[in-house]
């Protein structure tokens, strides 16, 4: 009888080892990026670059940036000093992906842009300054790739 009870609590005892991770709390972490980009539109729009995201965990990546979509455009820019504050996340990489994107700019020489942009749960928040020409709307996607 004393082994029988012995085995049950050990059993009971194992079983609560083994589920007390699963009921553990997600750690999140905070990340942004700085970054560079260059581009022109005429009705189609494409730009490229570059940046670094940097977490709170202390996370870094160098990523490759391209965004390319459609609408009524006209110009060419470049974006110098842009940073992005990304939602919090568990990992680094759920940032990396596609996001979808939708802008309306206006600006001729130095100009500021910002922009909202999500993929799924994950947001960015975009702003930059820089120069060019440009003006319309468009939409398209984001994508952000580890490099």
């Amino acid at each position: 009888m004393k082994r029988r009870m012995a085995l049950g609590l050990s059993a009971l005892l194992f079983s609560l080892i083994a589920v007390a991770p699963a009921g553990a709390v997600a750690q999140t972490t905070v990340c942004r990026m700085d970054y560079t980009l260059k581009g022109w539109s005429a009705f189609y729009k494409t730009s490229k670059g570059s940046g670094t995201i940097t977490c709170d965990n202390g996370q870094t990546a160098t990523a490759k940036i391209s965004a390319k979509g459609g609408g009524l455009t006209a110009g060419r820019s470049e974006v110098r000093e842009g940073n992005g504050k990304f939602s919090e996340v568990s990992d680094i990489r759920e940032l990396f992906g596609t996001y979808a994107s939708a802008t309306a700019a206006a600006g001729a020489v130095k100009s500021s842009e910002a922009q909202a942009l999500t993929k799924g749960e994950v947001s960015l928040a975009l702003a930059g300054k820089g120069t060019g020409v440009e003006l319309g709307v468009s939409f398209g996607k984001f994508t952000i790739t580890r490099q």
